[in-house]
């Protein structure tokens, strides 16, 4: 017996006795309405009733902020895909924009040469080895395509056809040495031929080769397609002067010349399938 009255567990009665002797007490000298069992265990518990309040209260609020957060994340979710899609639409209005400004040169082009006939066309492949810019084009031999006609780009001279498929072409532009133009400019009139190398390719030029030493072309001037050979029209532009050098090898001189075509972004071009005097001299 004595046992117990000495263990924790009737101490622990002892101590839930006193606090509710206490209580009681309490309530007694106060002339509280309430039972004095009500308050104390009130007095008790309150302590756990606003901690477990103030939880409930925690609980809401998360709730609430991560409702919050949601509707924010869809709301960028949104906001990110229509700014895709402004972007895409931007994209395809800079390339209809492009296309019309290249058709509207196009008509101009085509109201002074009646006689030329015209296949539009778009680049869908680029060789990668190649260093001098040449590109597929999506037209071939059923849209009237033949090896040597000259494509196009507005009024400025790319290139020539130099391979044909039923439904594709290869064209080798002004940048290879490969290809050779007969070619004038038009302040002076001298003429020569337009031919490139490695070292200008690389910087996007070409030149005006065969020019006397005398020559009195200068830069800013404009060189021309002379027509001569039956393969390019007369008149097309083929770029600007940049400089006039005397030629190391021999008495002659040359015009560098600088092309207004970006060759490597370039995207839709006319390949012109006849003209009057195309195969006229015609020696390849």
């Amino acid at each position: 017996m004595r046992s117990f009255f000495r263990s924790s567990r009737f101490k622990g009665f002892l101590g839930v006795f006193g606090v509710l002797l206490l209580g009681i007490i309490f309530a007694a000298l106060t002339e509280n309405s309430t039972s004095p069992a009500s308050t104390v265990l009130g007095t008790v518990f309150s302590p756990l009733q606003r901690v477990s309040a103030g939880i409930a209260d925690s609980m809401q609020d998360f709730s609430v902020y991560f409702r919050s957060a949601k509707t924010m994340s869809d709301k960028v979710s949104e906001l990110e895909s229509e700014l895709a899609d402004s972007r895409a639409q931007l994209v395809d209005y800079e390339k209809t924009k492009k296309k019309l400004v290249l058709y509207e040169e196009f008509l101009d082009l085509k109201k002074e040469n009646d006689d030329f006939k015209f296949t539009s066309a778009s680049v869908i492949g680029r060789e990668s080895t190649d260093a001098f810019g040449t590109f597929t084009l999506n037209k071939g031999e059923l849209d009237g395509i033949a090896v040597n006609n000259p494509v196009i780009y507005s009024e400025y001279l790319v290139g020539v056809v130099v391979k044909t498929a039923p439904t594709y072409c290869v064209v080798k532009t002004i940048l290879n040495p490969d290809v050779n133009v007969s070619a004038y400019e038009t302040r002076t009139g001298d003429s020569g031929y337009v031919k490139t190398d490695i070292a200008l390719s690389k910087n996007g030029q070409c030149a005006l080769s065969g020019l006397k030493r005398d020559t009195a072309i200068a830069p800013e001037g404009i060189v021309c397609t002379s027509g001569v050979g039956g393969i390019y029209p007369a008149d097309l532009i083929i770029g600007i002067v940049e400089e006039v050098k005397n030629d190391t090898t021999n008495i002659s001189s040359y015009a560098v010349i600088n092309s207004p075509v970006d060759f490597a972004n370039l995207r839709d071009v006319f390949v012109i399938t006849d003209f009057r005097g195309m195969g006229v001299g015609d020696t390849n």
